[in-house]
C-alpha cells in the first residue's frame, strides 16, 4: 500500500511538472475565432507585472498603440488601436489572450504585432536587401509575459 501511494504520488508531481511546461509558439491553439481557452504556462499572470510590459517600451509597449486610463502614469497613449478601457468587459479571458498572442487570428487585417509567434512572416526585407533576419525569430513577449498581460487587461472593467 505504502509503494502504490509513493508511485501515485509521484505521478501527481510529474503530471504537474510536465504541465509547468510553457506552450511553445508554433504549438499554441487557436478556437474558431482566434481565442486560446488554455493558459500558455498553467498558472495564473501577474497583473502588475502585466501593466509593466504594457508600458515599457523595450518589452510589449502596448500604450503606444492603444490608450488606457489605468496606465495614465505613463506618457504618450495612442490611438491606433481602441481603447482598452473596459476590454474585460467587452471580451472573453480566451480571446484577450488569442488577441494579445497573435491578433491576425481574430482581426486577419490588424497592423497588431504577433506577441508570440515565431516564423511564417511576411520578409520584404530579405528580397530587397538581403538583410532581414532568418526564422524562426525569438517571440516579442514570453508565454508568462502575454498571461501577465491577459491579467492586467482582465482587471480593466467598467463596472
Amino acid at each position: 500500500m505504502k509503494l502504490s501511494t509513493t508511485i501515485l504520488a509521484a505521478a501527481v508531481i510529474a503530471a504537474g511538472t510536465a504541465k509547468a511546461e510553457p506552450v511553445a509558439p508554433g504549438e499554441v491553439q487557436f478556437g474558431d475565432y482566434g481565442g486560446i481557452a488554455e493558459s500558455l504556462t498553467g498558472k495564473a499572470g501577474d497583473p502588475e507585472n502585466g501593466a509593466k510590459v504594457m508600458k515599457t517600451k523595450s518589452i510589449g509597449n502596448c500604450i503606444s498603440c492603444h490608450k488606457v486610463t489605468a496606465l495614465s502614469d505613463a506618457p504618450f497613449h495612442g490611438e491606433v488601436g481602441p481603447s482598452l478601457d473596459g476590454v474585460a468587459d467587452r471580451w472573453e479571458e480566451a480571446q484577450v489572450r488569442g488577441i494579445v498572442t497573435n491578433a491576425k487570428m481574430t482581426f486577419p487585417g490588424t497592423i497588431m504585432p504577433a506577441y508570440y509567434k515565431t516564423e511564417g512572416f511576411t520578409r520584404p526585407g530579405k528580397a530587397f536587401t538581403g538583410k532581414a533576419a532568418e526564422e524562426p525569430l525569438p517571440p516579442l513577449l514570453t508565454a508568462q509575459q502575454i498571461e501577465d498581460v491577459v491579467a492586467f487587461l482582465m482587471t480593466l472593467s467598467e463596472e
